[in-house]
């Protein structure tokens, strides 16, 4: 959070680059901001899907910009960030984008590799390149990126999104140590388990039923983790926080 939100109360704009159903982490962090008063920009390639997040965004009375886009495209993730600003100066940017499309390793082919490096990794650069000037012309602010289990770790058949989520994490840790000192908090979130979002029980309708009461990630309280990432102070900043349900091994 920048000096001047916390001494004035001035709401900046939010944009969270990853943004497709309702019952997801990127929509789920638009409600979080949005209830706390802060103009949101959401973005992602699923133009109906974002349109229906939207209306529902504004239906409880936020204010909200859509863009459709790659958020792996120079442009496009320019684009999401005038789309933000012009809503409000830029406070925060969370980039949230990227599938996952498990294969055994003899199975995966180039382009499947490319695909997954392309969304994480470079998703990711192109989210930073674009929106790290505006937060420093807006005095600083805050800078987060969706990671997962792949980050700290490549699982059997998951060798493209383990790549790029590691390489993601480590995009996350050097823009940390350049830009913590300008006053942008750049945190880095592992979710550690399944998440009880639309993505996941669309291809494992059972799987809630299966894990139990809060054995998987809720996707609202996900959101809470982010936004208080966004409200610590700086002399006391969180890099890398990791989420999982009480109930997950790790």
């Amino acid at each position: 959070m920048t000096d001047e939100t916390r001494t004035t109360g001035r709401r900046g704009s939010v944009l969270i680059v990853g943004v497709g159903a309702s019952r997801g982490v990127g929509a789920a962090v638009a409600r979080r901001f949005a209830r706390e008063g802060h103009p949101v920009a959401i973005a992602g390639r699923n133009a109906e899907k974002l349109a229906a997040t939207a209306a529902e965004l504004i239906a409880a009375g936020a204010t909200v910009a859509t863009e459709v886009g790659d958020g792996s495209v120079a442009e496009d993730a320019r684009r999401f960030v005038a789309a933000a600003q012009a809503l409000a100066p830029l406070a925060v940017a969370v980039h949230n984008a990227g599938s996952n499309m498990p294969a055994p390793f003899l199975k995966v082919t180039q382009a499947r590799f490319e695909s997954h490096w392309r969304e994480h990794t470079l998703g990711g650069f192109q989210t930073a390149q674009a929106a790290i000037p505006a937060l420093l012309d807006n005095g600083g602010g805050t800078l987060i990126f969706t990671g997962a289990s792949g980050s700290l770790r490549g699982k059997a058949n998951f060798s493209p999104f383990a790549a790029a989520k590691a390489g993601l994490r480590a995009l996350a840790q050097s823009l940390a140590r350049e830009f913590g000192p300008q006053n942008i908090h750049v945190g880095h979130v592992v979710i550690d388990g399944g998440i009880l979002g639309e993505r996941l029980l669309t291809f494992m309708p059972d799987l809630a039923e299966q894990r139990g009461p809060d054995g998987m990630l809720d996707t609202e309280a996900i959101a809470d983790a982010y936004w208080i990432l966004h409200n610590q102070h700086r002399s006391a900043w969180t890099h890398e926080i990791d989420l999982r349900p009480w109930a997950e091994t790790f």
